[in-house]
């Protein structure tokens, strides 16, 4: 009778133990001011605003939230080559081909980077454009192709289609956020990955993502798809047009001259 009544009081001390306290669990509610981009003849670039709120069952904790939004392009294959000055001219020495690094990709920030994300997170996530290039150039393990992927976020950053912004997401009162990312007119055609992560004390908490389609539409997607679908109609066509462009030019100059 012993036995069955230690168990039971056991039993009894386990139910009425306090419980430890729950997690605060944190949700992102997106929103986007496009979920597709439409490129025509005479498209100059856009502006993606994201914005949302964060869904809570439990009070704001007392660390204040950072976010992170990252918008990444589609995967496109690079050739790097190395120049050095020879006999007087610059020349190719080397070149690497890059099996896929992003065609686009933008960091937007509530704080500094390196305060927001620790090191540990930033190599999990691939958040930070060294890490998000390098994700993609991983069998480049010598220093020789070290300097190659570091010569492709050079490129890109300084043609615009790599960007940090700090201080660019805007967070109100630990729960609203918004940003805006300009968008390049040369975008790449594809699928683009919008990543957000919410942070705190430089550890990710909790993250979401979505996708926007960017697609050609029009006499843009006519002209793309001939080219390549059909190069010898496509070459013929722009050969008949510049020679009915040259032709109307002198014809135009002729008639001035007359008069």
């Amino acid at each position: 009778m012993i036995a069955p009544r230690l168990v039971l009081v056991a039993a009894l001390i386990g139910l009425c133990a306090p419980m430890p306290p729950a997690q605060a669990q944190e949700d992102i509610v997106l929103g986007l001011s496009q979920e597709s981009i439409s490129i025509t003849a005479d498209f100059s670039g856009s502006d993606l605003l994201i914005f949302g709120a964060i869904k809570r069952e439990t009070p704001i904790p007392a660390a204040p939230l950072e976010v992170v939004i990252t918008v990444a392009g589609p995967l496109t294959p690079l050739v790097v080559r190395r120049k050095e000055r020879r006999y007087g001219i610059w020349i190719n020495t080397e070149s690497e081909v890059i099996d896929a690094a992003p065609s686009f990709y933008a960091i937007a920030t509530s704080a500094p980077l390196e305060t927001v994300i620790s090191a540990k997170d930033d190599l999990r996530e691939r958040i930070s454009i060294p890490r998000a290039v390098r994700a993609y150039t991983a069998r480049l393990l010598n220093p020789r192709g070290k300097d190659f992927a570091d010569a492709v976020i050079r490129i890109r950053t300084a043609e615009g289609a790599f960007k940090l912004l700090d201080g660019a997401v805007d967070v109100t009162e630990n729960t609203l956020f918004n940003t805006a990312i300009s968008l390049p007119a040369n975008l790449t055609e594809g699928t683009y990955n919008v990543r957000i992560f919410l942070a705190r004390q430089g550890e990710v908490i909790t993250s979401h993502e979505t996708d926007i389609v960017v697609r050609k539409v029009g006499l843009e997607q006519f002209l793309f798809n001939l080219s390549h679908r059909q190069p010898l109609v496509y070459g013929l066509l722009s050969l008949a047009l510049a020679i009915l462009a040259g032709w109307g030019a002198s014809a135009l100059f002729r008639l001035i001259r007359e008069r």
